[in-house]
């Protein structure tokens, strides 16, 4: 809404922090996983591995792609900084979760459910789907227990963090002058004086580029690069490799019929009328009395009750479509209200029944039993989930085996590839300083770039890339560090000098012409079509003479600025008229408030943050040069 809000750096650094608390789907498990990986953080004692951070790194990539697409450039994530980042977000989401135990932060079973029934991957046509829940986790490996902890982890985490965000202070005032700064329009006319005009005007001896290629070697070097030969070994490649019959899918089904079960299922509606567990006596005994009041018309006319639920249930997720919750299982309402659900007959409707909610009068509308799913429509499920476990199970029998083999035939791979059935394939050049790849791990580029593989010539060790999935590497072809030679860098040298050169006497000029236009004088300047513009809304300006046009001082008009924009031009900017905004409507007050309220709450965040990190006892790994890029 305000352009000039998002600069603030402390903004910046707290969206990253809540991009980060976005967990992906089943991304929760990995910070406990300390015997799976390497620990790499430690935050009071509790564990973050480098398969967390390898997830996470992987997510934001993700998350970069799909917002910048073909602009997507994966080296930005290729430096330390960048992964310090991503390090000290994980650190400071396990220091919310912890923060939000330690204060007793607590989701309702009904929350819960609603969070877990509102994840599209348990959906089917819409509806939380409790058979295609339990396969999902299943085929994942999960446990459903485990599972809905880390769920109510993650949420009271979430609240935790709601309690800052709407908390933040805003006033009227501070609105309406923000309104006024960000609304105002200028009225501006830009003349360009182009970068290429210049280029041949300059001249570079052979003199000029030796001297600069021996005083800026460094530029000029090229790291230490390999190629390899290696071996990838997963369970999902053993699936390949694996057949299941027919007699044993069926022999599965018949001894686990109740997997492929739906349990029954009941459609409940229900007005509800608030009172939070922790309201006074009187508070409750008030929405009691108007509770009752409300049961003796829906017991008067029982007929209406879908009209009563939409005038007087406080539920605004139901009350619209009549008080109806749709068909829930048991295990996804609160108990006292399951409770009664399970009592009622088909269009019987309860006495009140009290819940941390409130008081409710429900009506149960429908009965789905109980069903078994025909072989036929779970067969290829169950031939999946046996061959998934199959091949984890075979996994697990050759992975020491693969291990030991890579070790004690240390001059090749091939008994290894032989052992799992797998090709032994061979890498395009590798750096240190390269991007961490799917295959290309920080954890896989350690070992290949190792002396045992480097200098011995050995087989690397056998190294986890992802969740379970080995890889080996032994060395095919090295090339050392080097400093490329100044007959191949000449022209790129010659280019670069040009345009400095050209660069600096554009820069001359156009501060020459800046100032005979500020002193009032006549320029020949060739100045396009007028624009009004706002700090938000400057289409067809560079973001940087945006902020300079708002910056200048307009006490007298024309007023002038200038830039140097991203293609090397100088730009020349005459504002022309200043116009302020009008009366300032309501809606848009309230919104700038709003934002103000969200924004001042990310930094009460941010200040909670820095506290609890302050107290916390932190470990963790720092990144270099030769590990970030």
């Amino acid at each position: 809404m305000f352009d000039f809000v998002h600069e603030k750096k402390i903004f910046v650094q707290i969206v990253l922090i809540l991009i980060a608390v976005t967990f992906a789907f089943f991304g929760l498990d990995t910070f406990n996983q300390g015997n799976k990986a390497d620990v790499i953080a430690t935050v009071d004692g509790e564990k973050i591995t480098q398969q967390a951070f390898e997830q996470d790194l992987r997510q934001q990539q993700e998350r970069m792609r799909e917002s910048m697409k073909d602009n997507f450039d994966p080296k930005v994530f290729d430096n330390p900084e960048a992964k310090r980042t991503i390090l000290n977000n994980l650190i400071d989401q396990h220091l919310l979760m912890m923060q939000a135990r330690a204060v007793g932060l607590r989701i309702s079973d009904k929350q819960l459910a609603e969070t877990i029934a509102g994840i599209a991957a348990f959906q089917k046509e819409g509806r939380f789907d409790k058979t295609l829940y339990t396969s999902i986790l299943t085929r994942q490996g999960r446990a459903i227990p485990a599972f809905e902890a880390e769920m109510a982890q993650d949420l009271n985490m979430r609240q935790l963090i709601g309690t800052y965000l709407q908390n933040g202070y805003a006033s009227a005032v501070a609105a309406e002058k923000i309104i006024r700064l960000n609304e105002q329009q200028r009225v501006v006319a830009i003349a360009h004086i182009p970068l290429n005009s210049f280029l041949t005007k300059v001249k570079v001896t052979d003199v000029d580029i030796k001297k600069y290629y021996e005083l800026n070697a460094h530029e000029f070097k090229v790291d230490e690069q390999l190629r390899v030969e290696y071996v990838t070994f997963s369970a999902a490649d053993l699936q390949s490799q694996i057949s299941v019959t027919e007699e044993e899918v069926k022999k599965y089904y018949d001894e686990h019929a109740a997997e492929f079960g739906t349990q029954e299922q009941r459609q409940a509606a229900h007005i509800l009328i608030s009172a939070a567990a922790q309201a006074s006596g009187a508070e409750k005994d008030a929405a009691k009395l108007k509770a009752e009041n409300i049961l003796q018309q829906v017991k008067q006319s029982p007929q209406a009750f879908a009209n009563l639920a939409k005038q007087h249930s406080q539920d605004s997720g139901s009350a619209a479509v009549g008080g109806d919750l749709g068909m829930v299982a048991r295990g996804a309402m609160v108990p006292p209200f399951e409770e009664a659900v399970y009592k009622l007959k088909v269009g019987e409707i309860s006495e009140l029944v009290q819940t941390d909610f409130g008081f409710h009068i429900i009506k149960l509308v429908a009965i789905e039993s109980a069903k078994i799913k025909p072989y036929s429509e779970v067969k290829n499920d169950i031939m999946q989930k046996m061959r998934a476990q199959k091949s984890s199970d075979i996994y697990a029998e050759l992975a020491g085996k693969f291990s030991d083999i890579v070790y004690e035939q240390s001059d090749t791979l091939k008994a290894a590839a032989d052992l799992v059935k797998m090709p032994v394939r061979q890498s395009s050049w590798l750096s240190k300083k390269q991007m961490s790849l799917p295959i290309w791990t920080d954890k896989a580029l350690q070992a290949v770039f190792s002396d045992d593989v480097v200098k011995n010539k050995r087989n690397s060790a056998a190294v986890e890339i992802a969740p379970n999935t080995l890889l080996a590497a032994r060395l095919l072809e090295l090339k050392p560090a080097s400093t490329r030679a100044l007959t191949e860098v000449e022209v790129e040298i010659r280019q670069k000098l040009l345009r400095t050169q050209a660069q600096e006497m554009l820069q001359k000029q156009g501060q020459e012409i800046l100032a005979q236009l500020q002193r009032g004088e006549k320029v020949d300047v060739a100045w396009k079509p007028r624009l009004t513009v706002t700090r938000e809304q400057h289409t067809g300006m560079d973001r940087e003479l945006a902020q300079r046009v708002f910056k200048a001082n307009v006490s007298k008009l024309p007023a002038y600025t200038a830039v140097v924009d991203g293609q090397g031009a100088y730009v020349l900017a005459r504002i022309e008229a200043v116009k302020e905004p009008a009366e300032i409507n309501k809606s848009v007050r309230d919104g700038y408030m709003q934002q103000l309220r969200h924004t001042t709450g990310q930094q009460l965040l941010q200040l909670y943050l820095e506290d609890i990190r302050g107290k916390a006892s932190i470990t963790k790994k720092e990144f270099t040069v030769s590990e970030g890029g």
